[in-house]
């Protein structure tokens, strides 16, 4: 499981905008900063978020509370970077307001955040580390390299993905950053250990091959996860189950500010 949290990646440091302020205030802040919108505040309360957008034709005198979205989608600091990655690229929406459960104002996570989390996301701990469980559940050494596996051979492990974290590995692969996929090589498999929203929008994409770290097991043995994905009925990839963005439970945590209204 993925233990990085938002409070690990998010900027403490936020440039906010007073609830009692003007249009005129807002358009400074945003030729000062560069930013192209603000979290708006009474006090430290987080009460809407005004974006450069939402100044078009208005007189610079009309109050912020009148131009500014009440409906916001926020973030908690102990969510997931993930379930963040997943709000972000679904909505299109690139800040994303931390709050406490008062809805004070803790910190903001963007999309740069968010990638900047995915780069650094996979590390060869990971990948020691299983290969370490491995040695100690069947006695052997397996050995690691780093190929191109063929998308279509992949055995996957995992019977359900997320439609909207699959379009954000589409996003990552588009711009180069899509992270190195974790394959266990058995006599004539290739096992999908770690990757499979990756191999999945690969695959949407046309893409034939994907990077990945092979752990390379030559003795007769089945893995675990070999007979979980037979239990499954998994035989490729085109057997994994989309599921639609309405059916994620984080779906009710990021809208706690409408509830509250």
């Amino acid at each position: 499981m993925d233990k990085k949290k938002v409070r690990d990646y998010m900027t403490y440091d936020v440039v906010t905008v007073d609830s009692q302020g003007t249009v005129r205030e807002v358009m400074e802040k945003i030729q000062k900063t560069g930013h192209d919108g603000f979290p708006v505040v009474t006090g430290n309360e987080v009460v809407g978020y005004v974006a450069a957008r939402d100044l078009l034709f208005q007189p610079v005198s009309t109050p912020v509370r009148k131009v500014m979205s009440e409906h916001l989608i926020v973030a908690d600091p102990d969510m997931s970077i993930n379930d963040a990655a997943r709000v972000i690229f679904r909505s299109g929406i690139q800040k994303l307001p931390v709050v406490d459960e008062q809805n004070r104002l803790l910190g903001i996570i963007s999309n740069t955040d968010v990638i900047r989390s995915q780069i650094e996301h996979v590390s060869p701990e990971k990948v020691f580390n299983f290969i370490t469980t491995l040695k100690t559940l069947h006695g052997i050494a397996p050995e690691l390299k780093r190929e191109a596996v063929p998308i279509d051979q992949l055995l996957p492990t995992q019977s359900r993905i997320y439609e909207d974290e699959l379009e954000g590995r589409i996003y990552e692969i588009k711009k180069g950053l899509a992270e190195p996929l974790i394959v266990v090589r058995r006599p004539g498999k290739l096992i999908l250990v770690d990757g499979h929203h990756r191999a999945i929008a690969a695959k949407k994409m046309g893409i034939k091959t994907l990077d990945a770290y092979v752990i390379e097991v030559n003795e007769d043995i089945e893995l675990g996860m070999e007979r979980t994905a037979r239990a499954m009925n998994l035989r490729s990839l085109d057997d994994i189950q989309v599921l639609d963005y309405a059916r994620h439970p984080l779906v009710a945590i990021t809208h706690r500010l409408v509830r509250r209204g």
